[in-house]
């Protein structure tokens, strides 16, 4: 049977049969894969805890007749030690992997782009950027809006969505995708602070530095935009964003 290696993260896991699993992961080279891995939920497999969520593994894989099946499995980087010991940390994980999961529907479909803004992202959660550690509300709400803008749902913060005059507007619209002047803007349209839009650009492209000292109390504002934004553009919430909000 022919084989094929790749990298991969691992998003969720199902059950099937008496000892075996499905792997649902996103790899490097070939989009979304769901493959069996066979044992592995007996204490003596030899793949150990290597599959499971968050973590980023090479692995190589047997093509199969409708699902591949795992014969190798070497891990990367255990990003599910240090984030299954941190509530928030381990629900902010959930959120990205639920969202990397319906941003790449089509299996076996390259997607480079997210494949690497996934691993990054848990990497930043699990072990902080290199200045530091960030909340992570602020991790997880930059791997969103560069997720979201990657997969061609990128908020406009800088001109009106509607006329395309040149800002700064005060009023931020999820449903029209972005900042609004106030001629454009519909009823009970949000008007966060000029510092929420501030660090909202910079978590979109990823400037860690500039959000560095940010309030808690922008941070918390900027969670609540960014969570109607995914939840309006995706279409049906994710699952996992209460748990964080709960939190």
């Amino acid at each position: 049977m022919p084989t094929y290696r790749d990298r991969a993260v691992v998003l969720r896991t199902y059950k099937l049969g008496e000892a075996d699993r499905i792997i649902s992961m996103l790899s490097r080279d070939h989009g979304k894969i769901r493959a069996v891995a066979r044992g592995v939920r007996r204490t003596s497999s030899k793949f150990g805890g290597r599959l499971d969520p968050f973590n980023h593994v090479d692995l190589q894989l047997v093509v199969g007749r409708s699902l591949d099946v795992v014969s190798q499995v070497e891990t990367i980087t255990a990003y599910s030690r240090p984030l299954r010991l941190d509530y928030q940390l381990f629900t902010a994980a959930e959120v990205m992997v639920e969202t990397a999961d319906r941003l790449v529907p089509v299996e076996k479909e390259p997607d480079p782009v997210q494949y690497r803004l996934l691993a990054g992202g848990l990497r930043t959660l699990g072990h902080g950027t290199p200045d530091g550690r960030r909340p992570a509300e602020t991790i997880m709400d930059s791997y969103l809006l560069r997720a979201l803008s990657a997969a061609g749902y990128a908020p406009d913060l800088q001109d009106c969505v509607v006329c395309g005059r040149p800002g700064p507007h005060a009023g931020f619209s999820p449903s029209l995708g972005g900042v609004v002047c106030a001629d454009c803007q519909p009823p009970a349209t949000p008007h966060p602070r000029p510092e929420t839009l501030a660090y909202l650009q910079a978590l979109l492209v990823g400037d860690w530095p500039a959000v560095r000292d940010v309030p808690m109390v922008v941070i918390r504002e900027a969670a609540g935009l960014v969570s109607a934004y995914v939840t309006w553009h995706l279409e049906r919430g994710l699952r996992s964003l209460p748990l964080l909000e709960e939190s």
